[in-house]
């Protein structure tokens, strides 16, 4: 279930992120990401990284973690909650898909 609160043009990829699909999420997130300012654009930012960070460990076997490190200068800029989203689960959640395959991590709303 995707949070309440998450904006309706970030919707769909997060969708593809919550299924794995992590390249797709990146792409359906890159038109909303162009046009954003300030907080909103480290937040696509950051989850664009994210998607990038999954995608290129399990679709290409690196093990750099590079893009989450990026994602993290990005998301650490902002709350805890942004956007609708729990960023600090979300990003517990990516770096322990990143050591352990067949998880899909996805956006919740903070508890």
């Amino acid at each position: 279930m995707l949070p309440p609160g998450l904006n309706p043009e970030l919707r769909r990829g997060a969708e593809l992120f919550a299924r794995g699909e992590w390249w797709e999420a990146h792409e359906a997130w890159e038109g909303p990401w162009m046009l954003a300012t300030g907080d909103e654009r480290h937040f696509i930012q950051g989850l664009i990284l994210l998607s990038a960070a999954l995608h290129k460990r399990w679709h290409h076997g690196s093990l750099t973690h590079r893009n989450y490190h990026k994602a993290n200068l990005h998301l650490h800029r902002l709350p805890a909650s942004y956007g609708g989203v729990d960023l600090e689960r979300l990003q517990q959640e990516v770096w322990t898909a990143l050591h352990q395959g067949g998880l899909s991590p996805a956006l919740t709303a903070p508890v």
